[in-house]
């Protein structure tokens, strides 16, 4: 089996090259291992943000300011995403943007200042949001050469990624490694293994079916803002798990540091479940309901675990907002590629300017509610954003 692909999708390309099974079936593999990557870095920091706390002595809202700093460099990055994919590929510009977060969060916990700390995190934010473009648009030109679903199987590896960098961290916690060389083990040795597996990762990307002109950089509007918006609803619910489920379990339920890994650990273990078999799903219900019934497990699981306060039923409940907010990505993104005159990276990255936000906005707007109120009031925004996503369902076609 060889399919076509043309070298039309990069700016100034005229050359067609052959892409057969085995190619494909490599890019397929190499891509699994770069969200897989990504999920290892955030699993990492994740269980180490009560780390950054602890080492540069910060209250709920300064933290919130390091987090902001980070998601405010990813959406700056947006901006220019699509363009530098276009010029370099994906696999070029995944390999440069992990070197940089590789670096950053090994240098994490080190620099001598908060003032320091910030820029690192804006830099690291930027690197992150241009990887996660470049393996998205990745993804969506492996669904168009198969011609089957696999966007939710490679979400499912960042999933994955996050459980063991979770799981391993929770480990060296309890070992008693020291946390500046957790960070720095885990940094440097995925910034390697990007590099290696991006070799496999295809070189070209399909041209557009229709041959329409296709632009690097779209401003969200129309059906692109919509689902922007959803996106905005997810991403404020999930960046909020990832940003402050650990600090949550230890600080309002009580739980050791190590333990409350193990919550993370069950959000991330569930949501990679649920996104194996999404794909699955997606073929089988229409993307309108999967999204509408996920979205509502979330909301209601997460309002179960903010009542109960009890340790068993967190853990329980993490789980099932993990496997409820696990296809919101997957679905959305998707859905952004098929807009017409626009190339897949500009699509990503446009409806990924507004979704970050939620990143941007969600886990600082909970520390700042959690400083003025509780930090257990404050979750309660993962139930509000989960349950606006389950109503825009109607929106996705």
């Amino acid at each position: 089996m060889t399919l076509e692909v043309t070298d039309a999708a990069l700016p100034g390309a005229t050359l067609s090259k052959p892409c057969d099974t085995r190619t494909l079936s490599g890019a397929v593999w190499a891509t699994r291992m770069q969200f897989a990557a990504l999920g290892m870095l955030g699993g990492a920091w994740g269980v180490h943000i009560p780390s950054v706390k602890t080492q540069y002595a910060l209250g709920e809202a300064m933290l919130s300011t390091v987090l902001l700093a980070a998601a405010t460099g990813a959406v700056i990055s947006l901006f220019g995403a699509g363009r530098v994919i276009g010029r370099l590929g994906p696999r070029k510009a995944c390999a440069m943007a992990a070197a940089v977060m590789g670096v950053l969060l090994a240098l994490a916990l080190v620099w001598g200042s908060l003032w320091l700390l910030l820029p690192a995190m804006l830099l690291f934010g930027m690197a992150m949001s241009l990887f996660d473009v470049a393996i998205n648009t990745e993804g969506t030109a492996l669904e168009s050469l198969s011609g089957r679903t696999v966007m939710s199987n490679l979400h499912a590896m960042f999933s994955v990624g996050a459980m063991a960098g979770a799981a391993s961290t929770g480990a060296m916690l309890r070992a008693g490694v020291d946390a500046k060389v957790q960070l720095a083990a885990i940094g440097i040795a995925t910034a390697v293994a990007v590099a290696l597996a991006a070799r496999w990762m295809l070189e070209v990307h399909p041209a557009p079916a229709d041959d329409e002109p296709q632009q690097h950089f779209a401003w969200p509007r129309g059906p692109l803002l919509v689902i922007g918006l959803m996106i905005f609803a997810g991403m404020s619910a999930e960046g909020a798990m990832y940003d402050w489920c650990v600090l949550y379990l230890k600080q309002e339920v009580r739980l050791s540091q190590d333990v409350a890994a193990m919550g993370y650990a069950a959000f991330t273990a569930a949501m990679a479940a649920a996104r194996f078999g999404g794909d699955a799903l997606r073929t089988r219900f229409s993307e309108r309901h999967l999204l509408r019934a996920s979205a509502g497990l979330s909301a209601v699981a997460m309002a179960v675990v903010l009542v109960s306060g009890n340790a068993v039923v967190s853990i329980a409940g993490y789980a099932l907002v993990g496997a409820g907010l696990a296809p919101v990505v997957p679905i959305l993104f998707n859905a952004a590629t098929r807009v017409p005159g626009v190339s897949r990276a500009a699509a990503i990255a446009a409806v990924s300017s507004i979704g970050y936000s939620g990143f941007m906005i969600g886990p600082p707007l909970i520390g700042s509610l959690a400083q003025a109120v509780s930090l257990t009031a404050a979750m309660w925004v993962v139930v509000f954003a989960s349950a606006l996503l389950a109503i825009g369902a109607r929106k996705v076609g």
